[in-house]
């Protein structure tokens, strides 16, 4: 590697100057990830997380305006962050927009709220179209609550239901900032941040035909209901903009809910707990306090979408009465179960069955069986893990014999012979699953490659499940074809890898191929890590190396170590800083002339990433540099600009590269990739913005000739094993780091790793594959 000197004049890799390539790991990281502080909510921590809330001093404790989340770790609308942790603090004063999104349910940093995703999806339609086109975001949500109903039937098929034991002040005008960063329906997503919000949960029906190529989107609130959620928010002192986003929450009887119920008022995206505690004390009075029973079943359902958020689809149940308690909940364990009585969320004994069994043998034994975990989870997430289990337990046990492909790479073979694989490996690796559906198809099979991102020869996940790309469906709403290999596994959610699995026909084979070391999903689970951990199925680990300078230190990345590599053609080099100051103005040098210069790579094949969206070094500092100096203009359009490098969330969790055609009165006209996109006059704000520089997260799934990597001394606390992983490993050809975190870089890859989710997949999954080998002939 090279390094360039702090005080040159120019960002240049084709005159470095010999330095150190990796600091030593035996130096601390320093500084905050950003320089807000506000208050920290308190919010539940999994295993291995820290809580440390800041409890006010009033009769119904309610924390200020932040909740601890991961960053690039579940969270990644930004739509991307990922529903990790350990995400630096947000920026005071200043409203995100739901853009920011292409990261995190993830993440966040300590004192960042995590995005919450957009309710209602967000629309694109093709130009020129003569009538109006349904919307992706739409369609995807339509399609994926009609496999949530096609969950619903198979499980209660499978066994009986779970059983489950004007101008505004004050508090007003606090709602009133939330609502405002509450764009389309979305929870404002933390302001310094590399994760993506989770999907909402979808109601779930009794029955649904197969879903439609073109689902239409759900039906909004009545006039006449939001006008009456209006009057009640008035009367509790809360800005009527927020009548709308209630009446969709909860429902046609929204205002008679919130009137017997004010902290219902926290299933509104943007409303934390200390607002709603002053909504209840407005509507109800001194009737209204931290005891009230009402209050604490809102919390529970709050802290657990607010985990979900994080990455979780469950919270053991101690760690859930901990963080009540710092909400001022007298007798948390009490209000839990309560909570747990009246159905609003289900327990679960962690391996219950499997305990079951061990204590009989135990009890004649005369042994003692040890603690059994407990967990506490909300229904639409418990449903999905369990009917992905079921789904995956299906495929894995579809085939008795192997069929004769005419032998193969290993990954041919495994194939063949089941129904269920999975496939790890790097960037290099996604050449052998490629193989797999070549060889496939030359055996006449219907076959799909699926990415997260826009790939060559292949459809997007969210563009297959919204009938928008693919083969389409059968009779049966299940997808036509033999063979479905997803690239990019890591990035399946639960939700998503349950619909996806729930639509591969019996028969059919399904592959699991990604990286495990990129940061995990958006949304909440952690489904490819599961089924490795479950070893349910044949797993074939890729023997093929990532080559050239830059693939040697992502792969020592990869294993916690920060190696310096031998980089002749300057494939990597760092570019040390000394402020955020300098490292903007580096960046832009490097972008616009040293690697264009050097390697006759465009600026616009030249992406830039960074660990969050504020700072004076995030993502919006530096696009605005950019823009200035690669396509300046007076932003007409909303703030953008024909020629614009962008990003387009179109739904939570994912990040579109696009770029700015035109606008008109139908909205702001996109090119993503060939593909002309309308987005919304009144969604341009919070689903697109610029996209020279984005969040890891955002990345994830796609490459670049080239990548910058900037590295402002503020964002020290934000950086892990798997962020650095991932931002490194976006690049093919070169790679430049602008450095300005001393040793918390060598630091991050040696000793943080990934952020623990709390899961019941893979005891799910182990339970079931344990069932089949104990019962061979059913």
């Amino acid at each position: 590697m090279s390094t360039d000197r702090p005080d040159a004049s120019a960002a240049d890799p084709t005159t470095p100057t010999p330095g150190p390539s990796a600091p030593s790991p035996d130096h601390t990281a320093s500084g905050p990830a950003d320089t807000g502080s506000p208050e920290a909510e308190p919010t539940p921590s999994a295993p291995g997380e820290d809580a440390t809330p800041d409890a006010e001093p009033d009769p119904a404790p309610a924390a200020a305006d932040s909740v601890e989340a991961g960053l690039d770790e579940p969270t990644p609308d930004d739509s991307g962050e990922e529903a990790g942790d350990g995400e630096p603090e947000p920026e005071p004063d200043a409203v995100p927009a739901a853009a920011d999104s292409g990261e995190e349910a993830g993440g966040g940093g300590p004192g960042a709220e995590p995005p919450v995703s957009g309710r209602g999806g967000v629309g694109e339609s093709p130009a020129g179209s003569e009538t109006p086109a349904v919307s992706e975001a739409a369609a995807e949500l339509a399609a994926q609550k009609v496999e949530r109903e096609r969950i619903a039937r198979r499980k209660a098929e499978r066994q009986a239901p779970v059983e489950a034991g004007g101008k505004l002040s004050g508090k007003a005008a606090d709602l009133l900032a939330a609502v405002r960063a509450v764009e389309g329906g979305e929870k404002p997503p933390a302001l310094y941040f590399d994760d993506a919000p989770a999907a909402p949960r979808k109601a779930v029906a009794a029955t649904a035909p197969p879903p439609p190529r073109n689902p239409e989107p759900a039906a909004g609130p009545t006039p006449d209901a939001v006008a009456s959620v209006e009057a009640v928010l008035t009367r509790g002192g809360a800005p009527a903009a927020l009548a709308g986003a209630a009446a969709t929450a909860l429902g046609e009887d929204a205002a008679d809910l919130l009137a017997e119920d004010p902290w219902r008022l926290l299933a509104v995206a943007g409303v934390r707990p200390a607002q709603a505690d002053g909504f209840a004390r407005a509507l109800l009075g001194p009737e209204a306090g931290p005891a009230d029973e009402r209050r604490a079943a809102a919390l529970v359902g709050w802290l657990l979408e607010q985990a979900a958020l994080k990455g979780h689809t469950a919270l053991e149940a101690p760690t859930l009465e901990s963080a009540l308690a710092q909400y001022g909940v007298p007798a948390p364990a009490e209000a839990l179960e309560r909570a747990i009585g009246d159905g609003a969320v289900l327990v679960f004994n962690e391996g219950e069955e499997a305990e079951a069994e061990e204590a009989e043998e135990g009890e004649e034994a005369g042994e003692d069986t040890g603690p059994v975990r407990v967990l506490v989870g909300l229904e639409g997430y418990a449903l999905a893990e369990e009917s992905l289990a079921d789904g995956l337990a299906r495929l894995a046990g579809g085939f008795d014999t192997p069929a004769d492909w005419g032998g193969g790479s290993e990954l041919i073979r495994a194939a063949a012979g089941h129904g269920l694989v999975t496939h790890t490996g790097g960037e290099a690796a996604r050449a052998e699953p490629r193989a797999l559906a070549a060889a496939a198809r030359d055996l006449g099979l219907r076959v799909c490659l699926a990415a997260h991102a826009p790939a060559p020869d292949a459809v997007t996940t969210a563009g297959l499940l919204a009938g928008t790309e693919g083969p389409g469906r059968d009779a049966d709403g299940r997808f036509a074809l033999d063979l479905l290999i997803v690239l990019d596994a890591p990035q399946l959610d639960v939700e998503t890898a349950a619909a996806l699995v729930e639509s591969v026909p019996d028969g059919a084979r399904l592959v699991l191929s990604g990286d495990p070391g990129v940061l995990g999903s958006a949304g909440p689970g952690r489904v490819f890590a599961d089924v490795l951990a479950a070893r349910a199925c044949p797993q074939v680990v890729s023997r093929v190396p990532d080559p050239g300078p830059v693939g040697e230190l992502v792969s020592g990345i990869g294993i916690g170590e920060l190696n310096q590599v031998d980089a002749p053609g300057k494939e990597v080099v760092i570019v040390p800083v000394r402020d955020a100051g300098e490292a903007v103005h580096r960046t832009v040098q490097l972008v616009a002339e040293s690697v264009p210069r050097a390697f006759g790579i465009p600026a616009d094949s030249v992406q830039v990433i960074t660990p969050g969206h504020g700072g004076s070094a995030g993502t919006r500092a530096l696009n605005t540099a950019l823009k200035e100096r690669l396509n300046p203009g007076p932003g007409r359009f909303g703030g953008f600009d024909p020629g614009d490098r962008v990003v387009h969330v179109p739904s939570p969790g994912r990040a579109v590269p696009a770029t700015v055609v035109s606008a008109d009165a139908r909205g702001l006209h996109l090119d993503g990739a060939g593909a002309r996109i309308v987005v919304p006059k009144d969604r341009v704000e919070s689903q697109v913005r610029h996209g020279w520089a984005v969040t890891a997260h955002q990345a994830v799934g796609a490459r670049w000739p080239a990548v910058v990597v900037v590295l402002p001394g503020d964002a020290a606390q934000a950086l892990s094993r798997d962020w650095v992983y991932t931002a490194f490993g976006r690049a093919e050809r070169h790679l430049s780091v602008v450095h300005g975190v001393d040793q918390a870089l060598a630091h991050a890859v040696a000793q943080v790793p990934p952020k623990p989710r709390t899961t019941r997949l893979t005891g799910l999954l182990s339970a079931l594959a344990e069932a089949a080998r104990d019962k061979p002939g059913e």
